[in-house]
């Protein structure tokens, strides 16, 4: 993608096309999500009008990820929520709230992958055994089977440590929702 000042133009036209002005070239909605979890800055624009229409495409892509998903990110319960805060005078308040919770959250997320990595793979042994349990699972042997397959010499007390290890990171888990919840 060239380097530009600003965010790159999706132009959408009335035939529901998308336009990458930085490639020149059409995308989908799914290229443009790809974008986003690169952390490419982009603003969709109505080709005819020239009005902003980011944020509706944005709603668009979330909208089709929750329906292909087989674990939806929200939650009914979310959904209603939100709903219910149309129209509400609490609505003006919503969008910052919520932007703030989702960095905090990002932030969260980041230091806890830190920390999983650490956990998971800072020993050498642990880092063979969940490669080849990963590789177990793929090869739909699953965990169990890999388990049960396993050299018990070469796992040695992996099993203890790495419970201990998700021990620690359900307790992240828990202090990060607590965070959340009182936000």
């Amino acid at each position: 993608m060239p380097v530009s000042d600003g965010p790159t133009i999706i132009k959408k036209y009335a035939n529901r096309r998308l336009y990458n002005t930085g490639t020149s070239s059409y995308v989908t909605l799914e290229d443009l999500a790809d974008m986003v979890k690169r952390g490419e800055d982009f603003t969709v624009k109505d080709a005819r009008a020239g009005d902003d229409i980011t944020h509706t495409v944005l709603t668009q892509i979330i909208f089709e990820q929750e329906a292909k998903s087989d674990q939806a990110i929200l939650p009914v319960s979310f959904l209603r929520e939100i709903i219910g805060y149309y129209g509400d005078q609490m609505q003006a308040m919503l969008p910052g709230f919520l932007d703030n919770a989702m960095k905090a959250f990002s932030e969260q997320q980041s230091h806890m992958r830190e920390q999983m990595d650490k956990a998971l793979y800072a020993n050498p042994l642990k880092r063979e055994y969940y490669r080849k349990e990963e590789a177990a699972r793929q090869a739909g042997l699953g965990a169990t089977s890999y388990r049960a397959a396993a050299d018990e010499e070469e796992l040695g007390g992996l099993h203890t440590a790495a419970a201990g290890d998700l021990d620690d990171l359900r307790r992240q888990l828990r202090v990060l929702q607590d965070r959340i919840d009182n936000m």
